[in-house]
């Protein structure tokens, strides 16, 4: 490539796309980074859901993003076709789409985008110029930046995870206020399926301990998640903020958090991307599957089952009627665990 090619490609303006799962936007994130480290002057942009914006919204990287309502205003062909033409209308020179639905195929190609990058196994590949495998055997941040291979050594690529927490001005007094001002445990009781789930007299049990040994405990989640946090919470000191924050907030949160104890969920990615020690519970999903902690401080507590995995993202109940894989991991597994990761740091 000629240096006028270099100069021309660097000025290109770049569209991620990436609109499923929150946690999923979470683990795209290392695509930002390995897409400016290609081209340092390009313009680059993400489209998400609306929830999934607020991960993404503080990245420096980024020139904007762009929220897709696909199931909400945005929904069915009318909405499809409207997104397209608002795409159209912004000027991409390339897409990187890491979403791997027929509507989002069909979506980008309506928009004209001159040069569409996604994976092999889309629903609608034969709608892209360049398409990828992505490996089921590795971890999906590397399964992510599969799309740049052809364009960079993508062993050579940082890799990290990207959070970044609104400024303190856009926090409001009430969450500031809630906050202990002594290093504190973050609790995410919850997750999008009921066998990722631990139960919540294993957390209540784990926060008494950690409040008696000296160690503040915060209780977040989403709204569809304040009945785990309740439960994990009452009859002990731990602030439950369970509904109480939007995602900005949380991240702001999650990043002044000594310790993160959690379910395979997207807190267990916040704590991977701000490199926050973490307490991973697996109850009936494995790390193998690709989604477990990354480049951070660690542990992942799961019981070996001969029914597990019962399913790549969990279930709405267990198979087998018994939530062994949700019983039989003990409260003292999980407190050694934020014992061995905090170490003297625990008051």
């Amino acid at each position: 490539m000629s240096k006028r090619d270099t100069e021309e490609t660097d000025l290109m303006k770049i569209l991620i796309v990436q609109t499923s799962f929150l946690g999923d936007t979470i683990l795209s994130t290392p695509v930002i980074e390995g897409i400016n480290a290609l081209y340092p002057d390009a313009e680059l942009w993400m489209m998400t859901t609306p929830l999934s914006s607020h991960l993404v919204a503080n990245d420096p990287l980024l020139a904007g993003v762009i929220p897709y309502d696909k199931r909400g205003s945005s929904k069915g062909i009318k909405g499809l076709r409207t997104m397209a033409a608002e795409v159209k209308a912004m000027g991409f020179d390339r897409v990187y789409s890491l979403h791997r639905s027929i509507r989002t195929s069909v979506m980008l190609a309506l928009a004209g985008i001159p040069e569409r990058v996604g994976f092999s196994n889309a629903k609608g590949r034969f709608l892209y110029h360049r398409t990828f495998r992505r490996d089921p055997s590795i971890h999906d941040v590397l399964r992510n930046l599969a799309i740049l291979e052809g364009e960079a050594d993508i062993t050579a690529l940082k890799a990290d995870m990207r959070l970044f927490p609104p400024p303190d001005s856009e926090i409001s007094e009430a969450v500031k206020n809630a906050i202990p001002t002594s290093p504190f445990a973050l609790m995410v009781p919850g997750s999008a399926w009921e066998t990722k789930m631990w139960h919540s007299e294993g957390y209540r049990t784990v926060a008494k301990s950690l409040l008696q040994k000296g160690l503040s405990v915060v209780v977040a989640g989403g709204p569809d998640e304040a009945q785990a946090c309740r439960k994990a919470s009452e009859g002990t000191a731990a602030v439950n903020l369970a509904g109480k924050t939007g995602i900005g907030e949380m991240i702001w949160i999650a990043k002044k958090a000594a310790v993160i104890i959690c379910n395979d969920s997207m807190a267990l990615h916040m704590a991977s991307a701000l490199k926050v020690p973490n307490v991973a519970i697996f109850c009936s999903t494995t790390p193998a599957f690709g989604f477990g902690p990354w480049k951070n401080r660690a542990i992942v507590v799961e019981k070996e089952l001969p029914c597990r995995p019962c399913g790549r993202h969990g279930k709405r109940e267990c198979p087998n009627g018994t939530e062994a894989c949700m019983r039989e991991i003990t409260p003292e597994q999980v407190l050694s665990s934020v014992e061995t990761l905090l170490g003297e740091e625990l008051p």
